[in-house]
């Protein structure tokens, strides 16, 4: 299998984490592609009409997309523990630390278009504060709910994918008075998946 990935995404990460998590990471060949809403990706719009990764190219079958999905695929590829808890009570509380997870790394690209990515004269700060305000909401709900205790799930690698990302985007912080929070996140940064999965690179909105 091929994964289409790219170096700086929270969203391609978590999948990466999550075949580490799985056994599966020596299956994927991970080959990188630079995409952006105002730069076109040829291949990758071969493979997603979404034009985004990641992509995973299957040999003799439809290419999947979207982290979640690309995620429960590889979790039907292993023998192991179910990284996504197939019943009960588990399954939701995984998947909606996903969702919020998920949340906020879109949080933090919207913010980032109106600080960073668009042109100056085009930013709008309200909207800004916005996408500000539901990640402070968020950390200090994850801060609350997080299943800190629970065996690892997809939610969990969401999660630390995401918070890594922010980290390394220079965002609004989730460390500040969430000591529950951080202290899991710390825990987890040090698991080999992590350490084998390093965030590097610059968003490039136009063609080098």
């Amino acid at each position: 299998m091929k994964l289409l990935y790219q170096t700086h995404s929270p969203y391609a990460r978590k999948v990466l984490v999550f075949a580490h998590e799985a056994g599966l990471a020596e299956r994927i060949q991970v080959v990188h592609h630079e995409t952006s809403p105002t730069s076109r990706n040829e291949t990758v719009f071969a493979e997603n009409p979404l034009g985004k990764v990641p992509v995973l190219v299957r040999p003799g079958m439809a290419s999947i997309f979207d982290s979640d999905v690309i995620c429960a695929y590889l979790d039907s590829l292993h023998s192991r523990r179910k990284l996504i808890p197939p019943e009960s009570e588990a399954r939701w509380q995984a998947l909606r630390i996903q969702a919020v997870a998920q949340g906020l790394a879109d949080a933090g690209i919207a913010i980032r278009w109106e600080t960073v990515r668009r042109p100056a004269e085009l930013r709008y700060s309200p909207l800004r504060d916005g996408y500000t305000a539901k990640l402070i909401a968020s950390y200090d709900w994850l801060d609350r709910e997080l299943d800190v205790a629970a065996p690892i799930h997809v939610g969990h690698i969401a999660l630390a994918t995401a918070l890594s990302w922010l980290e390394f985007r220079d965002l609004p912080t989730f460390r500040e008075q969430r000591p529950r929070l951080a202290t899991w996140f710390d825990e987890f940064e040090r698991r080999p998946s992590m350490r084998a999965t390093p965030l590097s690179g610059e968003t490039h909105d136009q063609a080098p």
